[in-house]
């Protein structure tokens, strides 16, 4: 199972990627969580005590040279564009605790640097192996688009989430990732309501995103909130928030199943 989650930043996105590696875990998956954020905070979600030990791997400017042949730190000049990454995981994903895995990719700076930067081209083929080639329950915490995807591995996406609140911005948001995610041949799209006050703003959302399937709605709740605002996971969480969040990961394994 391949998953990728998406939202505007706030939404709660990476509580829920960590969500659904530890449930998937407990339910006996060995997963690799990937945080394609560049404001990466999914490690200190899923417990690790000294995430600034962990280096993004847009930073490892060393392999990157080393693998695409070019000078590191530069830009423009000729580069491999398949450079070897088949080994990296084993050599970079760091333990988080039971059946879980954590790879932290980092983001690239665009300014002056263009899209086919050693960079990107790294990190685009790493992703392109960890979607195709990895047996692993992999889930991946973007950013507010789909920067890292291409056709192919997006293709083999069984899922990309798209994370939204209640809010004229944040379903603007999940409509224009939903159009990147269509352009590039995703063709299982879900939507995951969050912070979701009452009924009034479920129906909010169900009235506003007809054309959307739902996976589940994440209540409002403090600790969740409080929690993300420190990048972390809430020791613990109400009865209606794990009733939530555990409806969402069993209807997101039921759909990938009935694919």
């Amino acid at each position: 199972m391949k998953i990728a989650v998406s939202g505007k930043g706030g939404v709660g996105k990476t509580t829920l990627v960590a969500f659904l590696a530890r449930w998937f875990a407990d339910h006996g998956k060995s997963v690799l969580a990937i945080d394609a954020d560049p404001d990466a905070n999914l490690g200190n979600a899923l417990g690790v005590r000294d995430i600034s030990q962990i280096v993004p791997v847009a930073n490892m400017k060393e392999l990157i040279a080393e693998r695409t042949e070019s000078v590191p730190g530069g830009f423009g000049g000729f580069f491999k564009m398949n450079p070897k990454v088949d080994d990296l995981p084993d050599k970079l994903a760091v333990p988080c605790g039971n059946n879980v895995k954590l790879m932290v990719m980092g983001g690239v700076k665009k300014g002056g640097m263009g899209c086919a930067c050693p960079e990107n081209v790294l990190l685009k083929n790493l992703v392109q192996h960890l979607i195709l080639g990895r047996d692993e329950l992999i889930v991946m915490d973007m950013e507010a688009g789909i920067e890292h995807l291409g056709r192919s591995t997006s293709q083999a996406v069984d899922c990309l989430i798209v994370v939204v609140e209640p809010g004229r911005r944040s379903m603007e948001t999940a409509r224009r990732i939903k159009e990147l995610g269509a352009d590039l041949g995703l063709t299982k799209i879900c939507m995951v309501g969050n912070k979701v006050r009452s009924d009034r703003d479920k129906s909010f959302l169900l009235e506003n995103m007809k054309d959307y399937a739902f996976l589940g709605f994440i209540p409002y709740d403090e600790r969740i909130i409080d929690a993300d605002m420190m990048g972390s996971f809430p020791p613990a969480l109400g009865p209606e928030s794990t009733k939530g969040l555990s409806e969402v990961a069993e209807n997101l394994q039921k759909m990938v199943e009935d694919l």
